[in-house]
C-alpha cells in the first residue's frame, strides 16, 4: 500500500556504487553524531538530535549498489503523545540506473500521515534526501547536522520550543 509510506525519489549523474557508498556514509548526510557502524548486515547506530529525537537502526538488507534497508529497532520524540511513532518502520534506499543516471527511491513503509510526526518527518526527510544527500553524491559534501546543530527549519522550531 503506497498510501502508508513516504517516499521521495531522487535522480544524480554518479554511478550506482557511489550513490551506495554516500547513503552508508550516514554521518556524511544525516548526521555527525551517529553512533555505531553504518554500512554493513546486521550493523546497528544511533542517531540523536539533542533530546528531540533520538533512534536506533539496524541495517536488515544490503545488496552492494542496489539496496539498504533500515529496521528502526527503538525511537523517541520529545513532541510526540505516542511514543511508539516510527518503531518497527523498514528506510529502505532503492538504487536503479535510468537513462544513464542513477536513481534512488527513499522509502520509509509505515510513516502515515496519521502519524503526530508526519509533517515533521517528510520535511525533514525531504531536506535530508533531496539536498543532504544528493550533496553528498554529486559535491562529495552534505549538509549533516553537526554538534546539535540542525539543518532544517522544522529541527530548529522543535529546537527553540
Amino acid at each position: 500500500m503506497a498510501a502508508s509510506n513516504f517516499t521521495t525519489t531522487l535522480t544524480v549523474d554518479q554511478s550506482p556504487k557511489e550513490a551506495f557508498n554516500a547513503i552508508n556514509n550516514v554521518r556524511g548526510w544525516w548526521s555527525e553524531e551517529i553512533e555505531g557502524n553504518t554500512d554493513k548486515l546486521d550493523d546497528e547506530f544511533d542517531y540523536h538530535f539533542e533530546d528531540v529525537h533520538l533512534c536506533k537502526m539496524k541495517l536488515i538488507e544490503v545488496i552492494p549498489d542496489k539496496k539498504v534497508v533500515w529496521l528502526v529497532l527503538e525511537n523517541y520524540f520529545k513532541f510526540t503523545n505516542d511514543k511508539s511513532e516510527w518503531i518497527g518502520n523498514k528506510i529502505s534506499f532503492e538504487i536503479d540506473e535510468k537513462d544513464k543516471k542513477t536513481q534512488i527511491r527513499f522509502t520509509q513503509q509505515g510513516l502515515t500521515p496519521e502519524y503526530e510526526c508526519f509533517k515533521i518527518c517528510q520535511n525533514a526527510w525531504t531536506q535530508y534526501i533531496q539536498h543532504s544527500l544528493a550533496d553528498l553524491i554529486s559535491k562529495g559534501k552534505g549538509q549533516p547536522n553537526a554538534s546539535g546543530k540542525p539543518t532544517t527549519e522544522d529541527e530548529e522550531r522543535l529546537r527553540s520550543s
